[in-house]
């Protein structure tokens, strides 16, 4: 009799762990599976452009791209009356140089933007604190 109860045992057992092994593999196939509904995403095309002149004069948005600025608080063009030039900067991985522009546009009291990748923020992670904290634009 105890032969027997062992066996039952067992089988119980090993049922119980096929079980478990089945619903845990449903429970990750619903965690990875998602359905996407692209029919409500728009495929518009939205072109973008200026019109150069050759008089040194800031170039002509035209009024179907300063209508897209405005519906999405876009700037593209500042004061034509006011002198100005914006510094940017684009940070997609270090290679060593942005401790020297930092101490660069300190000195010279000079803001500039950063367009930064989560990547650079996740491996340089002081330096973006610097840029914040001198007061530049981290995008």
């Amino acid at each position: 009799m105890k032969k027997k109860n062992k066996k039952i045992l067992l089988a119980l057992i090993l049922i119980l762990i096929i079980l478990i092994s089945i619903l845990t593999l449903m429970q990750e196939k619903k965690k990875t599976s998602k359905i996407a509904n692209t029919t409500e995403i728009s495929n518009k095309k939205i072109g973008w452009g200026i019109l150069r002149n050759d008089k040194h004069e800031q170039p002509d948005l035209g009024a179907k791209n300063q209508k897209i600025l405005e519906e999405n608080q876009g700037i593209a063009i500042g004061d034509k009356e006011e002198k100005r030039i914006y510094l940017t900067f684009d940070e997609g991985y270090e290679a060593g140089y942005t401790p020297e522009i930092l101490e660069k546009l300190k000195e010279n009291n000079v803001t500039a933007t950063f367009f930064i990748t989560a990547h650079y923020l996740n491996t340089q992670p002081e330096l973006v604190e610097q840029m914040i904290k001198e007061k530049h634009i981290v995008r």
